[in-house]
C-alpha cells in the first residue's frame, strides 16, 4: 500500500525541485526517495521509472513556461510582446534551470499530452509574431530562430558559460533587441 500523503503528484514535485537544485541530469530515483523519507522501491508504486518521471517533469514544465509567456505576451503587441516574452522565458529558466532543461526535449511519437504541452508555448510565440504578419512556415523559421537565440542565451547562463565581467542582462537585452530589429526589418519575409 502507498505510503500516506505520497502520490504521484508529491513525487512529481519533488523531484522537480531536486533537479532545479542539481540539474535534471543529476536527479537520481535513489536521491528523490531520500528526500520524500520512503525506500526506493516505494516510489513505484508512483512513478514507472525514471524515464516516466522525465516526461511527468517536462509537460508540467512545458505548461508552466507556457503560461507564463502567455501571461507576459499579455496586452501587448510586436516589439513589446517580443520583449516581455523574452525576458519571461530569461528568468523562468534562471529560476527553475532542472524544469528548464527538461522543457527541450521534442514530444516522443504519440504522447498527446507532451505534444500538447509543447503546443501550447509555440502557440504564444505564433501569436507574438502574427503581429509581424507571420504565419506557416515563416512563422516556424522565425520561431526556431528566437528559440534558439533565448536557449542558446540561457544555457549559457546557467551553466556559467559566461565569465566576462560585463553585464550579461545589457547583452540580453542586445540579443532580444536584434530579434525584433530581425522581425521588424521583415527579413523573415524575405521583404527586406
Amino acid at each position: 500500500m502507498p505510503r500516506v500523503g505520497l502520490t504521484e503528484d508529491r513525487v512529481v514535485l519533488e523531484a522537480e525541485r531536486i533537479a532545479d537544485i542539481v540539474g535534471l541530469s543529476k536527479l537520481t530515483l535513489a536521491a528523490l526517495a531520500e528526500s520524500l523519507g520512503v525506500r526506493q522501491p516505494s516510489l513505484y508504486k508512483h512513478i514507472d521509472g525514471m524515464d516516466a518521471l522525465q516526461r511527468s517533469i517536462a509537460v508540467r514544465a512545458k505548461v508552466e513556461l507556457a503560461g507564463v509567456l502567455a501571461r507576459a505576451a499579455v496586452g501587448k503587441s510586436r516589439g513589446s510582446a517580443l520583449r516581455s516574452v523574452c525576458l519571461a522565458y530569461r528568468a523562468w529558466a534562471l529560476e527553475h534551470p532542472g524544469r528548464y532543461t527538461a522543457t527541450v526535449r521534442a514530444p516522443a511519437p504519440g504522447d498527446a499530452d507532451d505534444l500538447a504541452a509543447s503546443t501550447a508555448a509555440v502557440e504564444v510565440v505564433f501569436g507574438v509574431l502574427s503581429g509581424y504578419d507571420l504565419d506557416g512556415e515563416v512563422a516556424i523559421d522565425a520561431t526556431r530562430a528566437m528559440r534558439a537565440s533565448l536557449h542558446g542565451f540561457v544555457t549559457l547562463e546557467t551553466t556559467g558559460g559566461f565569465g566576462l565581467p560585463q553585464a550579461v542582462d545589457r547583452s540580453f537585452d542586445r540579443l532580444v533587441d536584434g530579434l525584433v530589429a530581425a522581425l521588424e526589418s521583415n527579413s523573415y519575409r524575405g521583404d527586406s
